[in-house]
């Protein structure tokens, strides 16, 4: 699943570039406009510098809490269903995994790791410029195989529970049959769709590297994830997906309101 997102890095940008004008303008090109007038000292101010010091403030505090408190995405696809919708906008914890630079993405501060059943938000790895969206299935050290729709965890079926029936819709408009299951995933059972027409994807053994993660989406046969293009490496992560704010279905062009405000734990 795609998000397409450079936004940070032009954020930075014109948060750099607004505060060097505020500096260098305060420091060189003020004191040289300062006029003694019989009203008292009379300072005209540039609309360039008049614009960068009235928005600099507000682009560090965005730059800030983006970088490392939360940042918001959108899901462009259905590789995450039931879980996730298309149309659905997230908000994604920076720090839940340590803190990192912005921009370059330097891990300077280590807070925790990802675990099993948690929603990540990383950089895909075969292009960088694409942010991706998954679940954790494998963590360093787990050994992975996927046969008949079944992933095997450490040598283990992860057992699924059938919950009911389901139709969804692509983006093209056709319809299909799902089953909508329960996933045990050790300390975190998630739903997951599974497509029975369609023929089992399999996946020999393999085990889960230092420092790498193996990642799934929940629309089993419906996703490209750590099955066809490998792990995800820790310096990739860029946070755990943790609440919905805000929800448009593209369908019938209206806000879904239930999942406003839903919280992703699932």
């Amino acid at each position: 699943m795609p998000m397409y997102t450079d936004f940070s890095s032009l954020l930075a940008g014109a948060t750099l570039i607004s505060g060097l004008i505020w500096a260098v303008d305060s420091a060189v090109f003020k004191p040289r406009r300062i006029r003694a007038t019989p009203q008292g000292e009379e300072i005209h101010e540039p609309k360039l510098v008049e614009y960068a010091r009235s928005f600099f403030p507000i682009l560090l505090i965005v730059c800030v809490l983006r970088s490392f408190i939360a940042e918001p995405f959108r899901i462009p696809s259905g590789s995450m269903k039931p879980t996730l919708l298309e149309g659905d906008f997230i908000l994604v914890n920076k720090f839940t995994y340590g803190v990192r630079l912005p921009v370059f993405g330097t891990k300077i501060i280590k807070v925790g790791e990802p675990k099993r059943g948690d929603i990540l938000v990383f950089r895909f790895p075969n292009d960088t410029s694409i942010d991706f969206i998954k679940r954790v299935i494998g963590v360093p050290g787990d050994k992975i195989s996927y046969k008949d729709k079944v992933v095997y965890l450490n040598g283990k079926p992860l057992e699924q529970e059938f919950l009911s029936s389901v139709y969804d819709t692509d983006v093209v408009g056709h319809s299909y049959a799902l089953k909508h299951n329960k996933e045990i995933l050790p300390d975190h059972p998630h739903s997951v769709y599974v497509d029975t027409s369609r023929p089992a994807l399999s996946m020999d053994e393999i085990t889960v590297p230092k420092g790498m993660y193996f990642v799934m989406g929940d629309n089993r046969d419906n996703s490209e994830d750590s099955r066809s293009w490998g792990f995800v490496p820790e310096d990739l992560i860029l946070g755990k997906a943790f609440f919905i704010w805000m929800s448009w279905d593209s369908a019938s062009k209206d806000i879904r309101w239930h999942r406003i405000g839903h919280v992703i734990n699932d």
